[in-house]
């Protein structure tokens, strides 16, 4: 009991959270944890987004991001207490890791071989233990799970104060859920993006693997982002030609 008191116990004083709210200082501490939650959570943004399309319905996409975000919110809760023991969890990137280019290997599996990938679709969907939507919403809550340890280490190092993590990893949290909203919508509008979009899951996948203490590689955000860049502009280029192509046939 101690332990749990001595965790989140800071979470439920009153003082605390009155001089974070009043202290024009630790409000620009917590902004640039907005700012670096936003720039970790980019490769969750576009997994969320990808997770997503597996629902038939626009108005079941954005039901289960809003899901996800309480269930984000919660968990951030949770972890940020027992942040300090995160850096041994190096394990979740390894499954993270996998379960991102089993997500690669399912969609261009379905793209080249469509016919036999069906077929097994529909086995699997009889065997579902949850409906489709509830499997999405915990999908969604695993990559949060797994994407967050960078972001909270990140921000335990910045501050030690757990009220300021705490606020600037739900702000972020939501900011995020908005870039995903984006991405969802503009691969409703550009369908090549989809394709490129489980791309860049398999790259954030090695990404993710690079990280664990055994290789230890970080591949900076910086470079991620223009990679990224590079395969949107590439993608849009594909997307232009064959409108074209379709318009003069």
């Amino acid at each position: 009991m101690s332990l749990i008191e001595k965790l989140y116990g800071p979470f439920f004083d009153l003082n605390n959270w009155a001089s974070v709210i009043s202290s024009g200082q630790d409000w620009m501490i917590i902004l640039s944890l907005v700012m670096i939650e936003c720039l970790l959570s980019v490769d969750n943004a576009i997994v969320l987004a990808t997770q997503t399309r597996a629902l038939p319905t626009l108005k079941e996409q954005e039901k289960s991001l809003f899901y996800g975000l309480w269930g984000a919110y919660l968990f951030r809760f949770l972890i940020i207490g027992v942040g300090v023991f995160l850096i041994h969890l190096w394990e979740i990137k390894v499954i993270g890791a996998l379960y991102l280019m089993y997500l690669v290997y399912r969609f261009f599996s379905h793209k080249f071989f469509g016919t036999k990938t069906v077929i097994r679709t529909h086995k699997l969907k009889r065997k579902r233990i949850l409906p489709l939507f509830w499997s999405v919403v915990v999908q969604i809550e695993m990559m949060d799970i797994i994407f967050s340890v960078d972001s909270v280490l990140a921000s335990l190092a910045i501050s030690s104060n757990p009220v300021i993590v705490l606020i600037g990893g739900l702000i972020g949290i939501l900011c995020m859920r908005g870039i995903a909203e984006i991405i969802m919508n503009l691969m409703r509008k550009i369908p090549e993006l989809e394709p490129m979009a489980y791309i860049l899951i398999a790259v954030i996948a090695i990404k993710l693997f690079l990280t664990i203490p055994m290789i230890d590689i970080e591949i900076s955000s910086g470079a991620f982002g223009i990679f990224m860049l590079c395969m949107f502009a590439v993608t849009m280029i594909i997307h232009f030609v064959r409108r074209s192509l379709k318009k003069g046939k």
